[in-house]
């Protein structure tokens, strides 16, 4: 189980949740009610579910893709902490997960 913290863009917290090991950040955000969209369908041809990663969180994942590296040039306000939620899935070994949404950027909902 992975306890995930989801900050709006000003750093203040939206929600909490613990997510099950297994569940891809994009579902635990979907389900959740944040404002990530995904709209690609799992064949990575956009990056509307970039998030930014706390730093001290960011060393407890797995490297990017070559792949989602390039989806990242894409997006709007990456950082060196940028991923997509897509393609982060949790695991037992990450304990907690603190997410910050990017400012300056509305998704297709306008949210």
């Amino acid at each position: 189980m992975t306890r995930v913290t989801f900050l709006s863009a000003d750093g203040e917290q939206r929600s909490e949740v613990d997510a099950p090991a297994g569940h891809r950040l994009l579902e635990v955000a979907q389900n959740d009610g944040q404002p990530l969209e995904g709209t690609c369908e799992g064949q990575m041809a956009c990056s509307t579910c970039h998030v930014l990663i706390a730093a001290e969180d960011f060393g407890k994942l797995p490297r990017a893709s070559e792949m989602e590296e390039d989806l990242l040039d894409l997006a709007s306000h990456v950082t060196r902490y940028s991923r997509l939620a897509c393609q982060i899935e949790l695991t037992d070994a990450i304990d907690s997960l603190t997410v910050r949404m990017p400012g300056g950027v509305k998704n297709m909902q306008g949210r």
